[in-house]
């Protein structure tokens, strides 16, 4: 098989890079190493920056996305007993859409689908070959039989523990990471919100999180040690918990139901330089991992197949590669940003084991000076909606 681009991976930044790409006139073949059931069986957060939005209209993967979405022009952060409103839309004229990475993936499935896109499911051992030359390929087993698709580029989109990044280790890749030393216990149910915004609440007992997929299924966090077992963790527990580190009348107005899911997650700070090895390039999860206290996972993904398919286009439309000789360097300045906000956010409203009594009396006055000046709310609204691209 020959096409021009292969693209390791049908998450979010794969089938989104895949239809920018085919709508452009530029063949893609899209190979996943799992069922197309199981890519969808994934749960992830879905608040999307309005640049990822335009990306799914551009993609015309859209039009479910503003039928159903929350468009969220706020949040609530909470410390020391007290709600503060975070007017996202009033500081920076911005909104962010709450709308599941599930749904994203479906819509971008189906449109992939409606425009007779390519794309190979459970293929085992997928490796890429000769991206340091001028002839990259592609090799994957599918019923015992081993495939081979020859191409002009590769993009890396498939995680954190993909193919793609493995690849290249030993090639000059370097690694940024920090391990923060607790989770996030989280349970999706199907209740209403406690309210119609997030919840960010910052307390003695530990960090949580009031989120939503839709006006009747929650999505809530509590921090929690990363050696605690789920299974421990019963519902009735969890909701105690819950109501224990919010606001009284937040907890008062909590509506509690039978969890459907309940993982423990940890939380990672990772960024692999550089994005670009050759005719391989990193996108996604693949080349950064970011705690999801400010929201900029999948919305780094986004920015990255931004800075990729213009990069492509322009490399077939106008014979340039200019745009995927600066991809890396253009990709990382922003990552470095959303990694310093992320890092940031997680510093201020989680209780860390080591920060003793003058670290959370530093961390108080820092969340009473957020709230309390306009230039570092508008700062941190200006990061929670997304820096341009």
């Amino acid at each position: 098989m020959r096409t021009q681009v292969a693209i390791i991976g049908s998450g979010p930044s794969g089938l989104l890079l895949g239809q920018l790409l085919s709508d452009a006139g530029i063949d893609t073949v899209i190979v996943e190493r799992v069922s197309q059931d199981y890519v969808l069986g994934r749960i992830r957060a879905g608040v999307l920056e309005e640049g990822m939005t335009n990306l799914l209209d551009e993609a015309g993967a859209g039009a479910r996305m503003h039928r159903e979405g929350l468009p969220h022009d706020g949040f609530d952060l909470t410390f020391s007993g007290r709600h503060h409103r975070i007017d996202l839309h009033g500081l920076v004229g911005k909104r962010v859409m709450v709308y599941g990475q599930t749904e994203v993936t479906r819509d971008l499935m189906d449109r992939r689908a409606a425009t007779g896109g390519v794309t190979i499911y459970e293929a085992a051992n997928v490796q890429p070959h000769d991206f340091e030359g001028d002839k990259p390929y592609l090799t994957y087993e599918k019923d015992g039989v081993e495939h081979r698709i020859d191409c002009d580029f590769i993009a890396g989109c498939d995680g954190f523990h993909g193919a793609s990044r493995k690849a290249v280790e030993g090639k000059g890749l370097e690694i940024y990471e920090r391990v923060y030393p607790f989770g996030w216990l989280g349970i999706i149910a199907e209740v209403p919100p406690v309210s119609h915004e997030l919840v960010y609440s910052n307390h003695a007992r530990g960090f949580a999180l009031c989120s939503m997929r839709s006006t009747t299924r929650s999505r809530y966090y509590v921090q929690c040690p990363l050696d605690d077992d789920v299974e421990a963790w019963t519902d009735d527990r969890f909701w105690d918990e819950l109501r224990a580190r919010l606001p009284r009348e937040t907890a008062e107005a909590v509506i509690t139901g039978p969890s459907i899911e309940k993982s423990l997650a940890p939380l990672r700070s990772f960024v692999a330089e550089p994005l670009r090895f050759g005719r391989l390039f990193l996108v996604g999860d693949a080349g950064h991992i970011v705690p999801p206290t400010g929201a900029k996972g999948l919305n780094l993904a986004a920015s990255d197949v931004r800075y990729l398919f213009e990069g492509l286009r322009e490399h077939y439309a106008d014979r340039s590669d200019a745009g995927i000789d600066v991809y890396s360097a253009r990709a990382l300045k922003r990552v470095w940003k959303a990694q310093r906000f992320s890092a940031w956010m997680t510093n201020t409203l989680h209780r860390f084991p080591d920060m003793g009594s003058f670290g959370q009396r530093v961390q108080e006055a820092e969340l009473d000076y957020l709230v309390g000046s306009k230039a570092a709310s508008t700062s941190l609204a200006e990061n929670y909606v997304g820096l341009p691209y």
